[in-house]
């Protein structure tokens, strides 16, 4: 997935004729902090709400205004991880999207990020979730594929979290069934440490009683 895949239409720029008024009104509209000042395609910055704040006249066009932000923007071609850095870093509603020659083609709004990410991570899809710690010598995720699929499962998606000033990794998969008493347990037999479970429907009582037994032992 590319920045010019997640453009949107709904929001439109500003241009430096307009007044702080405008400009304020139409944040408030579609519920955003930034908006790009966009002339003949030309894309010329970023305005903040925190731009306007100090402008007593609210006739005054934002033309005359000192942008804060260093005009942040990504190119069409760029990665969606680039999108998430420069909305993450620059603490961003919005992030503009430019084309080779620097014209501006739309933005990309946090609401359409995170509507892309509860497509590929298939949030609506039912399924349960599992949470493992592991060592991050022992990251092999064709390991926990492997588990999950001998127990007739499928890993519809997953991600991975580093902990802070540990060799400890946090893996998180989602899988196609409700019912993973048995792959829970075949986590348990390799020696995996399950942190927790979602959505989690047990038609296996021993196998739970021995995880909630685990769970408890683990935490003192």
């Amino acid at each position: 997935m590319i920045a010019g895949d997640l453009i949107s239409d709904v929001i439109p720029p500003i241009k430096t004729s307009d007044s702080i008024k405008k400009v304020s009104n139409r944040m408030s509209e579609f519920k955003v902090n930034h908006l790009p000042i966009v002339n003949n395609q030309q894309f010329l910055g970023l305005i903040s709400e925190d731009d306007l704040i100090e402008v007593a006249d609210e006739d005054t066009p934002i033309g005359s205004l000192n942008l804060t932000l260093v005009n942040p923007y990504v190119l069409e071609n760029q990665h969606v991880y680039d999108v998430i850095r420069i909305f993450y870093e620059q603490k961003l509603t919005v992030v503009p999207v430019l084309d080779n020659k620097m014209n501006y083609l739309g933005l990309i709004s946090i609401t359409s990020l995170l509507e892309y990410f509860a497509s590929i991570t298939l949030v609506g899809q039912t399924g349960a979730i599992i949470v493992l710690e592991i060592s991050n010598r022992d990251n092999s995720l064709a390991h926990i594929a492997q588990i999950v699929e001998s127990e007739n499962a499928q890993i519809l998606s997953s991600y991975t979290r580093n902990i802070t000033d540990s060799t400890k990794m946090e893996v998180t998969v989602k899988v196609n069934k409700t019912d993973i008493s048995q792959i829970v347990a075949s986590f348990l037999r390799y020696e995996y440490v399950v942190l927790a479970t979602y959505n989690y429907s047990d038609k296996n009582g021993g196998v739970s009683d021995r995880f909630d037994s685990l769970m408890n032992y683990l935490s003192f």
